[in-house]
C-alpha cells in the first residue's frame, strides 16, 4: 500500500502575558508566521475587561511608540498582597483612567504600544543602571537592538570587571541569513543614544541561554571573548613602528592591560568614554597631536589610531614654518614650549 505524504498542518502562536496580580491572563494575541524566528514578538492586546496603559512615573500616558510602565487596570486587578500594606499601596494605586474608582496595578515592567494596538514588553524598570555616573535604561539599548534587521534577539547586561568597573556588553542573536556586523549595530546605536549608552562589547549566541521558566539566564552568559587570555595570545601582534609602540604603552596604562594586540579594539577590552578622553589627553601630551574623543571610536586599536596620530602630525608639520619645525624637533616630546 502506497501511504500518502502527510500534509503540515498550520499552526498558530498565541502569546500570552500573566500578571500573578491580575488573574492569570492580561494580554493576548497571534504571532505572524513570518514573524517566528526573527524578532521577540509582541505580547499582545488587553483582554476583554482588562485595560492597559503605557504611562509615565506621574501615571501620564504615554504616545503610541513611546516607552513607559506598563499598568494595568479593570476587573482582573487583585486587591493587593496580604499583610503587605506597604508594597500594595506602592503597586495597587487610584486609577486615574477609570470613571468608576478602580484600582490600577504598576506592574514594574517595561513597554510601548504598537501601532496595531499590541503591547512591546521591554523588560523591567528596575533595568535601570547607574555606570559612571549616567543613569542607564538597558531596555533603550535592546529595543534598539532589536529593531535592526541583522538581530533576532539581544540582551544587554551590566558585567563588572576585576577592577570593580561595570561596563556594558551586548549579547545579540543573528536573524537568519543576516551578516553579522558590529559595526552596523554600533552606527544605529550611536545615530539615537549618548555615547556612554554603546555597549563596550558585543558578544555573538547562537540563541540566548533560558531558565526551566524560559526566561533569560543571565547567569550563563559568557565573559567578552577577548577576556579570554589564550585566545587573544594566538593572534597577539606586536608594535611594529616606534607611534604603534608608544600609542600601545598608553593603551595598556590606561586600560590596566599587561599588553594589547595592534589590532584589539579598546572598547571590547573594556574602554569607554570617560577612558577614552584619557587617552586623547595622553597622546596629545606624548605626541602632540590634537586627536578629538570621536577619533578613538572611530579608530579603536592602535594600528587604527597610529594612523590617525601620524596623519594628524603631518598635517600640524605642513602647516608650520621652518623656524617652528625647528623649536618643535629640539624640544623633547611631551613637553609644553613657552
Amino acid at each position: 500500500m502506497k501511504l500518502r505524504p502527510l500534509t503540515p498542518l498550520a499552526a498558530r502562536t498565541h502569546p500570552h502575558w500573566p500578571a500573578t496580580e491580575c488573574t492569570v491572563v492580561t494580554t493576548s494575541g497571534v504571532v505572524p508566521t513570518e514573524h517566528i524566528g526573527n524578532a521577540l514578538p509582541a505580547i499582545g492586546a488587553e483582554i476583554d475587561h482588562v485595560q492597559v496603559h503605557i504611562v509615565d512615573s506621574e501615571l501620564h500616558k504615554m504616545a503610541d511608540g513611546v516607552i513607559g510602565e506598563i499598568c494595568i487596570g479593570g476587573a482582573g486587578v487583585a486587591r493587593g498582597y496580604r499583610n503587605r500594606p506597604e508594597q500594595t499601596a506602592a503597586s495597587f494605586v487610584a486609577d486615574p483612567f477609570s470613571a468608576k474608582g478602580g484600582r490600577l496595578y504598576k506592574t514594574g515592567d517595561r513597554g510601548r504600544r504598537l501601532p496595531n494596538g499590541e503591547i512591546e514588553f521591554l523588560g523591567r524598570r528596575d533595568d535601570q543602571i547607574k555606570i559612571r555616573g549616567y543613569r542607564i535604561e538597558l531596555s533603550e539599548i535592546n529595543a534598539i537592538l532589536n529593531e535592526q534587521p541583522s538581530v533576532r534577539a539581544s540582551i544587554v547586561v551590566a558585567r563588572k570587571e576585576k577592577s570593580g568597573e561595570k561596563r556594558l556588553v551586548a549579547y545579540v542573536v543573528a536573524a537568519l541569513d543576516s551578516v553579522r556586523s558590529e559595526l552596523s549595530l554600533r552606527e544605529a546605536l550611536r545615530q539615537r543614544l549618548p555615547d556612554y549608552m554603546e555597549p563596550s562589547a558585543f558578544v555573538w549566541l547562537d540563541a540566548l541561554p533560558l531558565t526551566a521558566n524560559g526566561k533569560i539566564d543571565r547567569a550563563a552568559l559568557p565573559a567578552p571573548g577577548v577576556a579570554e587570555e589564550p585566545a587573544r595570545d594566538s593572534a597577539f601582534i606586536a608594535p611594529r613602528t616606534p607611534v604603534e609602540e608608544t600609542l600601545a604603552r598608553i593603551i595598556t596604562e590606561v586600560l590596566k592591560l599587561p599588553r594589547v594586540s595592534v589590532d584589539d579594539d579598546f572598547f571590547q577590552l573594556g574602554a569607554h568614554s570617560l577612558l577614552g578622553a584619557q587617552i586623547i589627553a595622553r597622546v596629545r601630551s606624548v605626541f602632540g597631536a590634537d586627536l578629538k574623543l570621536l577619533d578613538v571610536f572611530d579608530a579603536p586599536t592602535v594600528a587604527e589610531l597610529s594612523v590617525r596620530i601620524e596623519d594628524a602630525l603631518t598635517a600640524q608639520l605642513n602647516s608650520m614654518s621652518d623656524a617652528e619645525v625647528d623649536a618643535a624637533l629640539a624640544t623633547p616630546p611631551g613637553t609644553k614650549r613657552a
